[in-house]
């Protein structure tokens, strides 16, 4: 398995932050990924609040166009950091990280929603946890 490595830590809140991570991957070389939602996972419209405004600013550029940086399961930590399956099953469809682990069989068509309701987009997910609608940081979220 490929050793994470945390390159980046941003605050976000008092109790809270963002981490960008590289690496980790399945002794197969598969990427991991969460096959439902976790009770807390933000893309949850059920757990809006566990996470600061800021923490979404932080991560909206995992909703840009081809964007090559994904979405994480902030229960997953930093040691084996897995793609979250929220983001997998509602902000992925345009992101380029993801659409190529799909193609190459590091994700595969087992991801579902376990039954409660998810956010359709970044954008609306971010704006129900505080991020103004007419923040810069949402301008290339792809809906």
């Amino acid at each position: 398995m490929a050793k994470s490595r945390i390159i980046d830590v941003r605050p976000a809140g008092d109790d809270h932050q963002v981490l960008t991570v590289t690496g980790s991957r399945t002794a197969k070389g598969e990427r991991l990924y969460r096959r439902k939602p976790c009770a807390t996972c933000p893309w949850r419209v059920d757990a809006v609040g566990e996470f600061p405004a800021e923490a979404f600013q932080h991560s909206a550029p995992t909703a840009y166009d081809m964007s090559d940086r994904t979405f994480a399961c902030h229960e997953s930590g930093s040691a084996k950091p897995a793609t979250c399956a929220g983001f997998l099953l509602r902000g992925a469809a345009h992101n380029l990280s993801i659409r190529l682990a799909y193609l190459h069989g590091e994700i595969h068509n087992d991801v579902e929603d376990g039954g409660v309701e998810l956010f359709d987009s970044y954008r609306e997910m971010a704006e129900a946890n505080g991020v103004d609608p007419d923040d810069p940081v949402l301008d290339r979220c792809r809906d």
